[in-house]
């Protein structure tokens, strides 16, 4: 795609206001069946991505439209596309607001992305995972890209990313001894280049929860009990978090949150600390701006439970009158006060593995369906299977612990494992 062309096209269109990005995948692809190389592919794609802005009534609205240039697009073909987008845009009125400014000049960060390295190293990790007769790996596929971002704008914005971006995809078989019995357990993990230790972590615990289970009983009715969550379900609770901070959530009133108030009323145990940051270790999300070419800055969005700093996009952190606001694509949760241990004390359900697991972000409704927990009560561990777990975070986060200990996730550094000491777990059997 000749961007030089779209911009003077733009130019000349007399949009009032226009941003391109333009985004350019350079990757190595890799499909494993057992250890054995089945098939690898490059692929080379670019995506372009219009929007066009129309001031209305002498600056009262904003109207805005976008689509993707093909790249087989003629500059007529463009010329004709950045018109239709001009009449779109007219059809559409919100509350006027500006586009992130800029200096006029490009700006680069370049990381260096070595396909080959990257690409060896998860290979090598792949190889090396212990496997037994009744727990392998069946099959899996590595995506190794190198990202090429570059965000431009009507108001001198140019800038430039390029970044790593990898992703895992690896299907578990285990079975039983007498192998009359067997089951499937799906992983996809993410990240920016291959994180060699997490990955042998989170496959050898995967094997683990497929051995369980097959030995899994019934999980019996419990009704409402201390639940520990210690795998990656426990984002949701994050997210929940996060949202509640989002700009255009606020803007809507489907956030409460205040700044300088609680963001949940009511909490006991430990009061959670997040912030947003613009570089984690190994994260596919490391940018020096945001989307729409906002420059990312470390900020705390909740520490100690009060709301400090709403993020989002332009629009609605200009509707309410944020001028340093940015997306947010790196999170860190700060650790608790006790230890993973400590929070594993007593009787109390693990929760591992869902069927799906869900916390809404606007209701805070808390809902998923076990397929694999570990009920810890009377000096012994019972597997179950089965069930389901609920509640409400305005309820559960009154008494909510995190670990000391910390996880990385791609994108969120978080506690390892976070406890609420009243859900509510239905399940298929009998009573405990």
């Amino acid at each position: 795609m000749n961007i030089d062309f779209l911009i003077s096209a733009l130019k000349e269109s007399g949009a009032g206001a226009w941003e391109i990005t333009d985004q350019k995948n350079h990757g190595w692809e890799f499909y494993f069946i057992r250890h054995k190389l089945d098939q690898n592919r490059a692929k080379d794609v670019e995506h372009v991505t219009v929007k066009v802005y129309e001031v209305l009534e002498d600056g009262k609205f904003l109207g805005s439209a976008s689509m993707e240039i093909p790249p087989t697009a003629s500059e007529d073909e463009i010329r004709k596309m950045i018109g239709d987008l001009s009449f779109r845009a007219r059809l559409v009125k919100n509350p006027f607001y500006r586009l992130n400014p800029g200096d006029g000049k490009p700006h680069q960060n370049l990381k260096m992305v070595s396909l080959e390295n990257i690409s060896d190293d998860f290979i090598r990790t792949m190889k090396n995972l212990p496997e037994e007769e009744t727990r392998d790996i069946n099959s899996y596929e590595i995506f190794i890209s190198e990202m090429n971002r570059r965000y431009i704008n009507s108001e001198g914005a140019d800038y430039t990313d390029v970044y790593p971006s990898s992703m895992l995809e690896v299907v578990i078989n285990a079975r039983t001894e007498e192998k009359d019995h067997e089951i499937e357990l799906y992983r996809m993990l993410t990240s920016g280049t291959c994180d060699s230790l997490h990955i042998a972590e989170e496959i050898e615990k995967a094997m683990a929860y497929g051995t369980d289970k097959l030995k899994a009983e019934n999980t019996p009715m419990l009704g409402k009990v201390p639940v520990v969550f210690s795998t990656d379900n426990s984002l949701e609770f994050y997210h929940y978090f996060e949202a509640q901070m989002d700009a255009a959530l606020k803007y809507q009133q489907i956030s409460r949150a205040e700044i300088g108030q609680p963001v949940l009323a009511g909490m006991q145990g430990d009061q959670i600390s997040m912030k947003a940051v613009a570089f984690l270790p190994n994260s596919s999300h490391n940018f020096s701006t945001d989307t729409e070419g906002a420059p990312i800055e470390d900020r705390w969005l909740i520490k100690d439970g009060i709301a400090e700093n709403f993020y989002g996009a332009r629009q609605f952190s200009q509707y309410l009158g944020l001028e340093k606001s940015s997306q947010v694509f790196n999170i860190v949760v700060e650790g608790g006060s006790k230890s993973e241990e400590e929070l594993r004390q007593g009787n109390f359900l693990e929760a591992v593995e869902f069927s799906d697991f869900q916390v809404d972000p606007m209701t805070g409704d808390i809902a998923g369906e076990i397929r694999l927990a570990y009920w810890h009560h009377d000096g012994r561990v019972q597997i179950v299977s089965g069930g389901s777990v609920s509640g409400n975070m305005k309820e559960a986060a009154e008494n909510m612990y995190f670990s000391r200990e910390k996880k990385l996730y791609d994108g969120m550094d978080v506690p390892a494992v976070i406890r609420f000491e009243i859900l509510t777990i239905t399940g298929i059997g009998g009573d405990q």
